[in-house]
């Protein structure tokens, strides 16, 4: 029986290509679209273009760490962003430092997106990403390529022990001279879309999976990367990785049908541009939330709050999961019951919340939309 070859084993890799006839009516659309994003956004306000901004790379960080089955504080993240952008937000919080670490790197790539991506740079980013180097409970390697004394490199999905093996990347003793073929690409100025370059960016350094752990992370930020150099731009009013989580499946299929397939990559380039396209939908939903939110503390720019207040008024602008009560509210904000209760009774008195309807234990609050 033959053995399975994958993309990196052929005899022309990396000579990816593709039909360019299927891409262009897709990839007019998107741009069309995207010049009209960027218009709308350039006609609002710095205040709201400034938020725009904080939940979409909010959203970003969030999604691409929860596709890697890891959950990070939304506020943490909120506040992280903010402070390193030097915005004013209500409820700003610390951050733990692997929170920290994952903002530094997505805001690295997309504020310094002209900057060339080199291999210290990445090195960098891998290392914020694991600040106490380790994988969980796993020592790994840092701020390197890997090595070989874990054998093979298997890129999978799934919880452990139910692990699905997509394909196996190449041997780390031709990483560095995969990597520099990689990076000669990425840094030089073809005459090629930006956007099937961010698309071919991602696939091919997943492909190629250097580090121990965090490659889809950083090949999210890479892809990111691009995308803003696609747009001139560091601001970001769409988020891949969102969509990417809301696709995951599709998402794994396709890069392991790609692995297993020839280079001709037009399957792969054709769902990265809908992945692209849904993302951009996705975004009018953002706006309408960092509307309502702006529009919010512009009427209580004045109104004495304090930090609690702040932090959870944030969560329900957001959208509460479940009904708001006391007791959450104790939980969320680390406080006593008591507490919960005087910063609920204070907020009610400044006619910002209301109860629900229903009383007793039972008894929720909801934003005084009136």
């Amino acid at each position: 029986m033959q053995q399975m070859r994958y993309i990196h084993q052929l005899d022309n890799w990396p000579n990816f290509h593709w039909e360019q006839e299927r891409l262009i009516q897709p990839l007019a659309d998107i741009h069309r679209r995207q010049g009209r994003l960027m218009g709308r956004m350039e006609a609002l306000g710095f205040a709201l273009r400034s938020e725009a901004v904080l939940e979409t790379l909010t959203l970003d960080v969030l999604k691409s760490s929860e596709i890697e089955g890891e959950i990070l504080d939304s506020d943490q993240v909120r506040s992280s962003i903010a402070r390193r952008l030097g915005m004013e937000v209500a409820g700003l919080i610390p951050a733990d430092r692997n929170v920290e670490g994952v903002v530094e790197m997505m805001l690295d790539a997309t504020q310094s997106f002209d900057k060339p991506l080199s291999t210290e740079r990445l090195f960098g980013w891998q290392a914020a990403l694991f600040p106490t180097g380790r994988s969980g409970m796993y020592k790994i390697t840092v701020g390197a390529w890997r090595t070989s004394d874990n054998g093979p490199m298997q890129v999978v999905s799934g919880p452990m022990g139910r692990e699905h093996v997509h394909f196996e990347a190449p041997e780390a003793e031709v990483l560095a001279s995969e990597m520099d073929r990689f990076l000669e690409w990425f840094n030089a100025k073809l005459d090629i879309d930006p956007i099937v370059k961010a698309a071919i960016a991602h696939l091919w350094f997943v492909t190629i999976h250097p580090f121990d752990d965090g490659n889809g992370r950083i090949a999210r930020a890479v892809a990111d990367m691009q995308l803003a150099r696609a747009d001139n731009s560091p601001q970001r009013f769409y988020s891949m990785s969102a969509q990417i989580k809301l696709e995951r499946n599709k998402y794994y299929d396709m890069l392991e049908n790609t692995q297993k397939g020839t280079l001709d990559v037009t399957a792969w380039l054709e769902w990265f541009i809908s992945c692209l396209g849904h993302a951009l939908d996705a975004t009018e939903g953002t706006l309408a939330g960092v509307m309502q939110k702006v529009l919010f503390w512009e009427k209580y720019t004045a109104t004495t709050l304090n930090m609690r207040q702040r932090s959870m008024l944030n969560k329900l602008l957001d959208g509460f999961d479940g009904k708001l009560t006391s007791s959450k509210w104790a939980k969320i904000a680390k406080c006593s019951s008591d507490t919960a209760l005087r910063d609920i009774q204070d907020l009610m008195d400044k006619n910002i919340l209301v109860k629900e309807e229903g009383g007793g234990r039972s008894t929720s609050y909801i934003l005084n939309r009136a």
